[in-house]
């Protein structure tokens, strides 16, 4: 998550923190309710995100489940997913897409929920906050030594708003990289139909007024497909009356016939021809 804090301020704030392996990580409980990020074997707190923060996370996690789903990929995105960066790192990014198979990987080992060296996810997201050389260089250079196809940066801050989109390019050697500005929209190299506003990523929306809003649309189409339903039942009744007066018309008309041959056939027997009259 963006929120860690960097090496130079990590050992004056962690010292009275113990010093783990990644499998004592794994396992390491905390008396209080902050979570930790591991860096050269100390543990890294992390501060409480603020509002905006979390309204990006939710808005990522919104569009990207959104977009799996239409395309029917066998991947998910979740927030709180720890990844291993290095031997004694190990990070936990605000979004991260991986395949169905790696989380249950990690869901079937005891610990905490973290993807090892050799389960890479295909993109992960860091929001900035206060630590803005955490994210643009020292996870940057950690995704990249995991080799993470795709390491995206949220930065919100008023006067330096932007989305950087790392990306492990087939001939390049490491990370490219990609600014989109306010006004544009972000690219995925991962995912190329993935395209996004930047603006709504910076400032989004509440995803609980997107869903409503979708839930809206979705009865309104109901709606609109109950309506053609009914006008196609109409029609199909109205079709049904047409035949049912077309088939009334051909009785009458061969009532009439029998009537006539019946009046004929008398008058012969009278000795009337019925062709003379």
């Amino acid at each position: 998550m963006s929120q860690s804090i960097a090496p130079v301020l990590e050992e004056k704030q962690t010292d009275t923190l113990p010093t783990l392996t990644f499998e004592e990580y794994r396992f390491y409980q905390s008396d209080s309710d902050v979570q930790y990020e591991l860096y050269k074997g100390k543990l890294i707190p992390m501060p409480t995100a603020t509002v905006l923060h979390i309204k990006i996370c939710e808005y990522l996690v919104y569009k990207l489940q959104h977009y799996l789903a239409a395309h029917n990929l066998d991947l998910v995105v979740k927030t709180g997913l720890g990844v291993r960066t290095d031997e004694d790192k190990s990070r936990i990014p605000d979004v991260v897409v991986c395949t169905q198979s790696l989380l249950e990987q990690a869901a079937n080992r005891p610990g905490a929920g973290i993807l090892d060296f050799d389960e890479k996810p295909l993109l992960v997201v860091e929001v900035v906050s206060e630590n803005r050389r955490a994210d643009y260089v020292i996870k940057r250079g950690e995704y990249e030594l995991a080799n993470v196809p795709e390491y995206c940066i949220v930065d919100p801050k008023n006067g330096k708003q932007k989305i950087r989109l790392f990306a492990l390019i087939e001939g390049e050697d490491g990370y490219t990289y990609t600014d989109y500005l306010p006004g544009e929209e972000m690219v995925s190299v991962v995912f190329p139909d993935l395209i996004l506003s930047v603006d709504e990523i910076l400032n989004p929306p509440l995803v609980e007024e997107l869903i409503k809003a979708e839930q809206a649309q979705l009865q309104e189409l109901g709606q609109q497909a109950a309506t053609e339903r009914q006008r196609a039942d109409d029609e199909s009744q109205r079709a049904d009356d047409e035949r049912q007066r077309a088939d009334d018309e051909s009785q009458r008309a061969d009532d009439e016939s029998q009537r006539a041959e019946r009046l004929a056939a008398r008058l012969r027997e009278l000795g009337v021809d019925p062709d003379s009259m």
